[in-house]
């Protein structure tokens, strides 16, 4: 499924243990139900793991489960 594919990548992203995860849409092709399951899953690896996440997303839903939101617009951040 793509919930199985998103925790997938997500896993691979950390096996090196990088300082900052980055994450491009990462709920884009998921259904309500299964991306709130993978941005808990983001979550939880922020605060446990005191894990960087920059995620790149057009979802008002998975932004606000973010702790800081900048807006872009015409490549200008407002």
């Amino acid at each position: 499924s793509g919930g199985q594919q998103q925790r997938v990548a997500i896993a691979r992203a950390l096996i090196g243990n990088p300082e900052i995860l980055l994450a491009d849409e990462p709920t884009g092709n998921l259904d309500s139900r299964t991306g709130g399951e993978i941005m808990s899953l983001m979550q939880r690896i922020n605060k446990e793991r005191k894990q960087t996440i920059i995620m790149v997303t057009h979802s008002p839903e998975a932004a606000k489960c973010s702790s800081r939101v900048l807006t872009m617009s015409d490549g200008v951040i407002i």
